[in-house]
């Protein structure tokens, strides 16, 4: 191995170092040879790859620096003091260096959490945490209101409840640094805004404000206890002017300038991100729009019978349905059902298929097992990729032909689909239809019907199999749970089908009602439930 010699002298200049918080900046740094190099085992060392060997030493074996005399090393202000000047330099570039290292660390941590947010609300959420922690505020606020007027708009708080949003808008929007952002103005780019003590003249408080505060800002700022804020617009590339954020500090402060920098580098990529959620929460909500026009408008008026509804659509739309249809002489027929698959081609798959069973039923609608082999018929023919569970009941009218009674008769037939549960005062329980393999999965679909009595004051309940899947239990448990929350409906809800398919939801389902977070395996289920209630 050489023994290179070289004598390099590196200048930083630390006034300016010093007068550079740590952060994600450049380190200001010069580079520059004090002399030349001593002799070297090697006369001349050709350049390799554009690296000078006059001031490159070696990292692996450095030769005794001889010790310069007056004769041969000039004496400069400078040079007298870069022993001394050294050590303290290099200890500023490496804390500099590793203050940017650990903002890196930090932005990519906060970014990684902004991309596992699976919706746009939760994407919202995170992103009004991540700005607080990075700005150093407690409260804030998000107003989403994409420029294009699509929508979808919305506020988000952290740290403020509905009454304290609510105070908030009141707020003119020229009067605030947000708001102002909102309505578009050229001269609106956010930041601080301290709110200067009451009685300060305009321009001489602590946010250097040059127009006096407006009255309702003030008052509202008083009862919230904020007295300062910092605002950043939410801009994309490609869509444009998303909204605003807002951080509301409790005393008269503002970010520093490495909060500032990293705030920005934060918002600017979060702002892609939200445009992107913004874009998929649009797909959805029209996917969602489409698949409820598919389903009735309203449910029919049925002497006797009182029925409910309830229908949550999957993220990436699924193709559960349900149908509930006046038939001649008085009937009634009852169906869900549910299409293999996700998206747009399930949906549409699901209302062919429903309306074809309308069709079915109004035709043969008293024998439940013709209408649904005829509907299996039609989609082996015309979607042989493609299966469907389904349930189809008749209904007669109290004291109708076939009736053997003042009570109604239900004749049932299902297709692979879930069992109905019959909710009354001394009973619970499911209604043992016959094994049945789904529709389109042989080449001829048969099953026996099953005909049950409903006494008056009782519910039939008919569902899909999303309700069981959302719970994140296996079947058997899903099943049980589902029967206990319908055992355990209050008395004054068992009169009402509405009630109880509100009930089931909130007992059965983690999140409540169908329409919180669940687990990402069975986010994609729909859910049906509808509900008959025999007088």
């Amino acid at each position: 191995m050489l023994d290179i010699a070289p004598r390099v002298r590196v200048d930083v200049d630390s006034l300016i170092a010093a007068q550079h918080d740590l952060g994600v900046c450049d380190a200001i740094w010069r580079i520059a040879p004090a002399g030349k190099a001593d002799a070297m085992s090697a006369p001349h060392l050709p350049k390799v790859a554009g690296i000078d060997p006059a001031v490159t030493a070696s990292p692996h074996t450095v030769a005794p620096t001889a010790v310069p005399t007056a004769a041969s090393t000039p004496t400069s202000p400078r040079t007298a003091h870069a022993p001394a000047q050294g050590p303290a330099a290099s200890s500023v570039i490496q804390d500099r260096l590793a203050g940017m290292v650990s903002d890196l660390t930090t932005l990519h941590e906060l970014t990684e959490r902004l991309a596992r947010a699976s919706d746009l609300t939760s994407s919202l959420q995170e992103f009004l945490r991540a700005g607080a922690a990075l700005v150093g505020a407690r409260r804030g606020l998000i107003v989403l209101e994409p420029s294009d007027g699509l929508g979808p708009t919305s506020t988000i708080g952290l740290g403020l409840g509905h009454a304290d949003l609510g105070h908030i808008e009141t707020v003119p929007r020229s009067a605030t640094s947000y708001g102002r952002i909102l309505d578009g103005l050229p001269d609106a780019h956010g930041g601080s805004e301290v709110l200067p003590e009451p009685g300060t003249a305009p321009g001489t408080g602590a946010g250097g404000y040059a127009t006096p505060v407006d009255p309702r800002h003030r008052e509202v700022a008083a009862r919230l206890g904020y007295a300062a804020s910092y605002a950043l617009p939410l801009t994309a590339e490609a869509t444009g002017r998303l909204g605003a954020a807002v951080w509301l500090y409790d005393e008269q402060a503002e970010p520093n300038d490495r909060q500032r920098d990293l705030a920005g580098l934060y918002v600017r990529h979060a702002s892609e991100h939200l445009a992107r959620m913004l874009e998929v929460e649009r797909a959805r909500t029209s996917l969602a729009t489409v698949a409820e026009e598919l389903l009735p408008s309203r449910l029919p008026r049925i002497s006797g019978v009182q029925l409910a509804a309830r229908h949550h659509t999957g993220p990436h739309g699924g193709g559960d349905w349900y149908d509930a249809l006046p038939l001649p002489e008085g009937a009634l027929g009852l169906a869900v059902g549910s299409v293999t698959g996700s998206g747009p081609s399930a949906v549409a798959a699901m209302g062919r298929l429903r309306a074809s069973l309308r069709a079915y039923a109004v035709m043969e609608g008293e024998d439940p097992v013709a209408v649904l082999s005829d509907l299996e018929l039609l989609l082996r023919l015309t979607e042989p990729a493609r299966s469907a569970t389904a349930l189809f009941a008749y209904c007669e009218p109290a004291g109708g032909p076939n009736s053997n009674g003042p009570g109604r008769k239900l004749i049932l037939a299902g297709a692979g689909h879930t069992p109905p549960l019959l909710i009354g005062e001394r009973r619970t329980e499911y209604v043992e239809t016959t094994l049945s393999a789904p529709l389109g999965m042989l080449s001829c679909w048969e099953a026996p019907s099953v005909e049950i009595e409903p006494a008056p004051g009782e519910t039939v309940l008919l569902y899909t199999d999303g309700l069981l899947r959302r719970t994140g239990d296996p079947m058997d448990r899903a099943y049980a749970r589902l029967h206990a929350a319908a055992a355990g409906i209050p008395r004054s809800a068992r009169e009402d089908p509405a009630a109880i398919c509100d009930h089931i939801l909130r007992t059965v389902l983690p999140d409540g009602d169908g329409d919180g977070p669940v687990a990402p395996a069975d986010a994609s289920e729909d859910i049906v439930l509808l509900a008959a209630r025999f007088e």
